[in-house]
């Protein structure tokens, strides 16, 4: 599944096509109308252009936010950091969790959400990473149809996109939690 900002550069890129002019163009364009509410800009698009709405959207919205087109630049700690607000007696267990996530033999992907680290491969989640409380950070796993045991139990009404949770508070909560990240990796790839 793309992300927000891949499914915006796909809409920018078929902007050209769809609508009859890039993005750049419709920009232009606005400019010249002197128009400053997304209201007024949506109605001239629609109403003058025919575009549809969910490109005159797009185009209203980057016309007057321009910023949004800016790469996000935080850096991992930043993110880490934000997660850890508030948690940072935690830090060690959730850090040596996140280089285990990284260590994952395959093609993964670590996408920051809000509250926690989703781990993907190319075509889904098959873990995620949150530092749930002050004294603990909560390990799911996406292992449909594996029966949990020992420090592994089933993710119930914790988190609907993952099966099985690990509860971590202490570093010795991580044993085994290697296999278990490629045991979901392989399962979900």
């Amino acid at each position: 599944m793309a992300t927000p900002e891949e499914m915006l550069q796909t809409m920018i890129s078929n902007m050209p096509e769809k609508t009859g002019k890039s993005l750049e163009e419709w920009h232009a364009l606005l400019t010249t109308t002197g128009l400053e509410k997304h209201g007024e800009l949506m109605k001239v698009l629609k109403g003058d252009y025919g575009v549809s709405h969910g490109f005159a959207n797009t185009i209203a919205q980057l016309y007057l936010k321009p910023e949004l087109l800016a790469p996000k630049t935080a850096s991992e700690d930043t993110l880490d950091s934000e997660l850890l607000a508030g948690k940072e007696d935690i830090a060690p267990l959730f850090k040596k969790a996140k280089a285990m996530f990284e260590a994952v033999n395959g093609e993964v992907e670590l996408a920051y959400k809000k509250t926690y680290i989703s781990l993907r491969t190319p075509k889904k989640q098959f873990a995620l990473l949150q530092p749930s409380t002050k004294t603990r950070v909560d390990i799911g796993l996406n292992l449909k149809g594996i029966e949990p045991e020992g420090n592994v139990e089933a993710a119930g009404s914790w988190n609907a996109m993952v099966t099985h949770r690990i509860k971590v508070s202490a570093l010795e909560d991580l044993n085994g939690l290697q296999e278990w990240l490629q045991k979901a990796y392989d399962s979900n790839n």
